[in-house]
This record gives structure tokens, sequence and C-alpha cells, in this order.
């Protein structure tokens, strides 16, 4: 059988990988006053975005593919490529991509027949809509299960309930560097977590919140100073986490900018040694537009699965 994969723009995957496992990518239009800008997981397109763009994108409107985009995707191509297709979306709570998708899938199964006879195709199409209830690199982690039992010639119900069982174990952790950035778009989006005092103490100690996202909830569980050393932290924290075992063989982190910043912080390299050691493959990629409007420049996301736990 062969199965698919789709994810949207802001599951934070490399390019490498996307292609290699031949990820289809649903794109997010963000438009910015009159101009618009299409996510499409290009890492240099996103990067000119971030020198460009950013520092006006905290008002900035994102447009995920409508339900006829999607279902034109799928009857054009997807259900004559494949027999079976997972569609992992951005948190339902975030976004209505996860909506616009299942809504979609339902003309899509009523009309792929005649399309595929068409193309000489024979056979059953089937889908699975699959809200990922997480962020970013979080959502490359649970991407990156499927594309490795896709390739492993899993079944679909296999992968499926693998899926279904690791979404509540699924964490991200997102570490912004520019707060006036994360209290304009949090001001855009009338979310009062990041208040003008909390704002002003944070700007004058430099103290950065970290944010978690898990089951379709994002939260601050910490307060850490200095961007830098709060990175070390966090790389600290996902030693911690190898070391203890995670869920899936995966840890997928995003930056918002050049990687070279991201590799040259402090407490990272020890990260990929501890990583290559415990045989976790590490999926580092460019923050998605996405992502970079919401969290702004030289954020950090990472993302894994682990049983229950705390930052510390």
């Amino acid at each position: 059988m062969r199965i698919g994969l789709v994810v949207d723009s802001a599951c934070d995957l490399p390019p490498e990988f996307i292609e290699k496992h031949r990820i289809a990518v649903l794109p997010i239009t963000i438009r910015i006053g009159e101009r618009e800008f299409v996510d499409r997981r290009d890492p240099q397109a996103t990067l000119a975005f971030y020198r460009d763009h950013l520092a006006n994108a905290a008002e900035g409107e994102t447009a995920p593919f409508s339900v006829e985009q999607i279902k034109r995707l799928f009857l054009e191509r997807l259900v004559i490529d494949y027999d079976f297709v997972f569609c992992l979306t951005i948190a339902s709570s975030r976004s209505p991509i996860f909506e616009n998708a299942t809504q979609a899938s339902l003309a899509i199964l009523s009309q792929y027949k005649p399309v595929r006879a068409q193309a000489g195709v024979q056979g059953p199409f089937a889908l699975r809509v699959i809200d990922s209830q997480n962020l970013f690199a979080a959502q490359g982690v649970l991407a990156a299960e499927a594309a490795r039992m896709i390739a492993e010639g899993a079944p679909p119900n296999r992968i499926r309930e693998r899926l279904d069982g690791l979404i509540p174990h699924l964490y991200l952790y997102g570490l912004p560097n520019d707060l006036y950035h994360l209290r304009a778009r949090a001001h855009k989006k009338g979310d009062k977590s990041v208040g003008w005092f909390k704002y002003a103490v944070g700007s004058a100690l430099d103290i950065k919140p970290l944010i978690r996202g898990h089951r379709n909830e994002t939260a601050p569980v910490a307060s850490l100073h200095h961007f830098d050393k709060g990175a070390q932290r966090c790389f600290q924290f996902i030693v911690r986490r190898i070391r203890e075992g995670l869920l899936a063989p995966t840890l997928c982190l995003s930056f918002g900018g050049e990687l070279e910043r991201l590799q040259r912080l402090p407490g990272y390299e020890e990260m990929r040694t501890v990583a290559r050691e415990h045989g976790v493959e590490v999926l580092v990629s460019v923050m998605s537009i996405t992502g970079g409007i919401n969290v702004g420049e030289g954020a950090l996301s990472f993302g894994f699965c682990a049983p229950e736990h705390e930052f510390e």
C-alpha cells in the first residue's frame, strides 16, 4: 500500500527530510498590510522574511489552506499518488487547518473514485486527519514518527494507533528572544498572558518566558534570565529527558534565524552528543514564517515525546 503524509507549513522539519519522505506541505499565507507571503517551508525564503519583514510581522494575519484548496490538492494529486494519506495539522486550538482538512476529507472520499479510475489507479483510497494538538517543532516530532513508520512499511492502522498514543505525550517548549514582538503579537490576538507589567519587568531584567505547548494548550512554565543562558538551561533539560527516556526516537528543534546562531548557543553541542549516544535523531530547521510571526526573531523551539514531567 502506498501511504502518503501531509503537514501544514507551521510544522518545523528540515527541507531535506521533507524531500526524502515526499511529505506534502499545505502552505499558509501571511498578510502584512497590503503584502502577502506564502509559507511553503522554504528556508531561504523564510530567512529573507525574517530579515526584511519581521519588524512589522506582529500585526500580520495568517490564512491557511481553505476547504476547497485542500480538496483540490488531494483530488488533483494525492488520491492518485497514494492509497492512504495521513494529514497531520497544527493544534486545532490555534488554527482552523484541522477543521478545514476534516471538512475537505468528506468531499474527497465521496469524489475520488472517478479521479483514480481516469488515472488507471485501482482500489480504494482513504485518509486520516489528525490534530497534533501542538505546534512547530513538536508537530515535527509526530510527522517524523509517521514518516519513519511509513518507510518501514507499517500498515495504516498501526501508524494511526502509534500517533494517537504519542499525542498525549507530545511537548513543545518555546523560548522567545524578542519580548516586544511577543507582547505585540499577544495584544493582536487578544492574549493577555503577556501584559505591560510583565513585559516591562522582563525587558528591564532580561527575563524570557519559557512557553510550553501540550494537548492543545500553551502556557508559560518558567522565567529564564538572558536568552543564551536560558537556551543552555533548555539544552540541559533536553539532556535529562533523553537520559530518562523519550517515547519516540526524535527530537525536533527550530530557530527563528540562521541556524549557525543556534549551533553556537551554549550547551547545544553537548545536547547533540547525548542524543547521538542514546540513538535519538535530532532534526533541526529554520522556524516557519508562521512560527516567527507569533514568537519573533531569534526564538528557539524544541519538541519531543516523553512521560509527564515538569521543567526544572
